[in-house]
């Protein structure tokens, strides 16, 4: 039988990595940094599983030019990277720090001059500690302090980078942080989360019209988390469970955006809940949800699994996971490709964005590292693998996918997990910092060069350590 060749993407196509300043950078109490929520929450008694903070991370702070080299030897045409808010401007508002953009005036410089578009995202959930001090996200003055930083940064930074996004993950920030209590900064209160919510989407609104005012030829976006949601069987109350559950994890951020309204059905589900009292949404003033839906160029999605829901006793879906043991990552989650397929056709045929990247996919597994250095990560490889076969469907369905973002360049401190999982396609030793190019990396490289999905195995030429 003869081989088939690559299934190629379309010109133009961008091949990346995402990381985030928190979980990379390190140098927490250098040149001027101030403290993040993360800082803070880690420093709490039990918050982080293995107990660790990130105040040393990979040290990319400090290494970023041999980090990237290794980039640049992966091959990449892009890097998504975050501005830690409180290097830029410690207090969260007022006064710049000059030294820590001169870290990301440095950083940008070199990613352009190695032929690599840089993607900025603005925040990404490290809110300055003194703001949260000011009542945090849930104070409607924290969205005004934001579109100060992003006007800082822009104006730094906007003459050379031209993507900007500026949120990750709303949901994440909202509902993890503040009504589940298992991110920074750990609170457990409905109401206040949704008030975060709001106030997430309300800067992104005015920010996505300061970026356009300062850098005319900006393109602007936010990268929401978003979920397949399957009912577990035909019955009715599950299929009311997936309805719910798909509304308050993917509608609930994306209507607004696109359409410029909370979804009715979801505002009734958190009346019925007692996490509202009325169906008037007390945090929202004339003009947000305009200003909300101030349009964008396109549309982030992170995508890692699906989600299989059922009736909970309680009322509420319950998640199910039916995938034997190894069909799950390290983080417990279902590998579930084809809901990548169906996430990315949901979007384009329903809101119909100019343009979606997949700013994050990847996986945690445990990798081993054999004695002569190589990580074998087969697992990781073929989850990409087979992720990436589900974008190109995808886009054979018309979808206006424009990148792909690995998540992520680097193994790095997984917020609420510390150092126990390992996303990255780069090894870090986190005693010795040594990086070590597993091979998905080196797999990752041959797609680039291919520009598309080989359907041999991967064997690895070179690698090693960095």
């Amino acid at each position: 039988m003869t081989p088939k060749g690559p299934r190629r993407f379309p010109d133009g196509f961008l091949w990346g990595a995402a990381t985030s300043a928190q979980q990379i950078e390190g140098a927490v109490h250098e040149h001027g940094r101030g403290e993040s929520v993360w800082d803070r929450f880690a420093s709490l008694p039990g918050t982080i599983a293995d107990g660790s903070d990130a105040s040393v991370a990979c040290d990319h702070f400090h290494r970023w030019r041999g980090d990237l080299a290794l980039m640049r030897e992966i091959g990449l045409t892009a890097y998504r990277f975050s501005v830690a808010w409180p290097r830029v401007l410690p207090r969260g508002y007022g006064a710049v720090n000059p030294l820590g953009f001169e870290f990301y005036d440095g950083l940008v410089d070199e990613l352009l001059a190695s032929g690599i578009t840089p993607f900025i995202t603005l925040n990404h959930w490290d809110t300055p500690q003194t703001l949260q001090d000011r009542g945090g996200w849930a104070a409607r003055d924290t969205a005004q302090a934001f579109d100060e930083y992003t006007v800082a940064v822009v104006e730094r930074l906007g003459d050379r980078v031209r993507h900007w996004i500026t949120h990750n993950e709303p949901w994440c920030q909202s509902m993890l942080g503040h009504e589940k209590g298992e991110h920074a900064p750990g609170h457990r209160d409905p109401a206040e989360a949704l008030a975060v919510a709001h106030h997430l989407l309300l800067s992104h609104g005015w920010a996505v019209a300061s970026i356009r005012r300062l850098a005319p030829v900006a393109r602007v976006g936010i990268a929401h988390l978003l979920v397949a949601v399957q009912a577990a069987s035909p019955a009715e109350a599950d299929g009311d469970a997936a309805r719910a559950m798909d509304g308050f994890f993917n509608r609930w951020y994306l209507d607004p955006i696109f359409r410029g309204t909370y979804p009715a059905d979801v505002i009734a589900d958190r009346v019925a809940l007692g996490h509202l009292a009325t169906a008037e949404l007390p945090f929202v003033r004339p003009g947000d949800m305009s200003t909300i839906a101030t349009p964008i160029d396109f549309l982030g999605v992170n995508y890692y699994s699906r989600s299989v829901v059922q009736a909970g006793a309680d009322g509420c879906a319950a998640a199910v996971v039916p995938a034997s043991p190894e069909e799950r990552t390290a983080m417990g989650w279902e590998v579930w490709p084809q809901g990548l397929c169906d996430v990315l056709a949901r979007i384009a045929r329903e809101y119909r964005p100019g343009a979606i990247y997949v700013t994050e996919n990847g996986a945690a597994f445990d990798d081993g590292v054999e004695p002569s250095g190589r990580i074998v990560d087969t697992r990781r490889i073929e989850y990409l693998r087979r992720h990436l076969d589900a974008a190109h469907r995808a886009i054979d369905e018309g979808v206006p996918l424009a990148g792909y973002f690995v998540w992520s360049l680097f193994d790095n401190w997984e917020w609420a997990q510390g150092y126990e999982k390992r996303f990255g396609i780069v090894r870090v030793d986190y005693a010795t910092q040594q990086r070590t190019l597993k091979d998905s990396a080196g797999w990752y490289r041959g797609v680039i060069a291919a520009h598309g999905v080989p359907d041999e195995v991967w064997e690895p030429s070179r690698g090693g350590r960095a």
